[in-house]
């Protein structure tokens, strides 16, 4: 008999399960989609009971494929802040106010006069912001735990209610220098009550529920473990696990994580850190990207000049390449203008100087960090739409000097799988 782990992620649109062996190879997979949260201006929720139904569709629908009495271990990613409030038996008596809603904004301003400017709990999007406003809408006397998405994901699965993780928790205003709850959280009147008991990633909740599994088809033997936010599970996909190795998403923006022996909190210019174990996870995220491109050329079009591109001759433009003015990061300059001139006749070229220019960017960024006391760069790990340009692979080698390649896994999912195989981070 082979051991299988589970990782489930609960994202926005759907839950995907990924069933892999202890090579880490993928053994199965499965998605279930999920109907689009409630909107009502800034406040964004679902019922949670949604992410429940999709999370048993998708452990049955991959079973269909994989044998279930093989898994060992299962862990769950969500998305990062979202939060709903419990009774002591499990059950939501609020909806799950979503990692986007943003209606918290008087809660949020409580929380910004006493909270230190490196806490992640900031925002009215922050989970603090959402336990707040829940607390005030009258159904404090019913709440007997605040969980996020992933934490009642495995509650549900083990039937024990109250754990969370050191990524999950971050925004909830968890400290993970100290590992511990501030105690400026007394001077918003957080009953420490509902507050989740806060794990590694990986660490044993307990077994899987006797009743959970017979419906489901799991073994009474699987062992719930603490999960993580889904950005934290999809970096653990792309197996980066040594200090210096770094993970660029090329999306609409451009984000960095880079893998460090200490924590980096630079909050003006929107640098953070999520504990890895005994590693951390340092980020940031510059406005440049796929969406400084698009003002310039459609998809259509720069899929039709990539062939053209020689990512070896520098065309010696020197652009900084933004959608609108503004920047946070590695400049932080609310008007910083876009820097795209001059532009060449030849669309190619003028496309080729963009590409350099983000790559740039990139790389002023990776120095940044290195300045504010992170490992010098070792490696980059491309995910994102701008990752399966190979002519841009071959840019940003040339200017960021060191490998760059393009992940072979990049699915949360994976990256939850390997969370529940390896019992912790990398």
């Amino acid at each position: 008999m082979t051991a299988l782990f589970l990782g489930i992620d609960v994202g926005t649109s759907g839950v995907r399960a990924c069933a892999i062996d202890g090579e880490e190879r993928v053994i199965g997979t499965a998605s279930v989609a999920l109907s689009a949260p409630r909107q009502d201006g800034a406040a964004i929720d679902q019922e949670p009971g949604y992410w429940w139904q999709a999370t048993c569709d998708a452990i049955q629908a991959i079973g269909r494929s994989v044998d279930l009495k093989d898994v060992g271990r299962i862990a769950v990613d969500g998305t990062s802040g979202t939060l709903l409030l419990t009774d002591a038996a499990g059950q939501p008596c609020s909806p799950g106010l979503m990692y986007n809603d943003a209606r918290a904004t008087a809660e949020a301003a409580r929380v910004k006069a006493v909270a230190p400017a490196e806490s992640g709990a900031h925002g009215p999007s922050a989970a603090l912001a959402k336990l707040l406003y829940l607390l005030g809408t009258g159904i404090r006397a019913q709440a007997h735990y605040a969980l996020h998405q992933a934490d009642w994901i495995a509650g549900r699965l083990a039937n024990r209610f109250g754990a969370s993780d050191e990524n999950n928790a971050l925004k909830l205003g968890y400290d993970p220098v100290t590992r511990s709850w501030p105690a400026w959280l007394d001077e918003l009147q957080v009953p420490h009550a509902l507050l989740p008991e806060v794990l590694v990633p990986g660490a044993a909740i307990g077994p899987i529920d006797p009743a959970v599994a017979a419906t489901l088809g799991l073994p009474e033997t699987a062992i719930i473990c603490a999960g993580t936010t889904d950005g934290v599970a999809s970096f653990i996909a792309t197996r980066a696990a040594s200090p210096g190795d770094a993970v660029t998403s090329l999306g609409t923006t451009l984000v960095l994580k880079l893998l460090s022996d200490q924590p980096i909190f630079a909050p003006g210019q929107g640098v953070y850190s999520h504990r890895l174990g005994d590693r951390w996870l340092v980020g940031g995220a510059s406005n440049t990207g796929g969406g400084a491109l698009l003002a310039h050329f459609s998809a259509e079009r720069m899929a039709a000049l990539t062939p053209q591109l020689d990512p070896a001759r520098p065309t010696g433009l020197d652009y900084y390449p933004l959608p609108k003015p503004g920047e946070r990061f590695p400049v932080s300059d609310p008007q910083l203008p876009p820097r795209v001139t001059p532009r060449p006749a030849d669309d190619v070229q003028f496309f080729q100087g963009l590409l350099e220019g983000i790559a740039a960017v990139e790389g002023l960024a990776y120095q940044a960090l290195r300045d504010l006391g992170a490992p010098t760069l070792s490696q980059v790990i491309s995910i994102g739409g701008g990752a399966r340009n190979p002519a841009w692979t071959a840019i940003r080698h040339r200017i960021l000097g060191v490998p760059v390649s393009v992940a072979e896994e990049t699915e949360a999912s994976f990256g939850a799988a390997l969370l529940a195989l390896h019992g912790g981070p990398p």
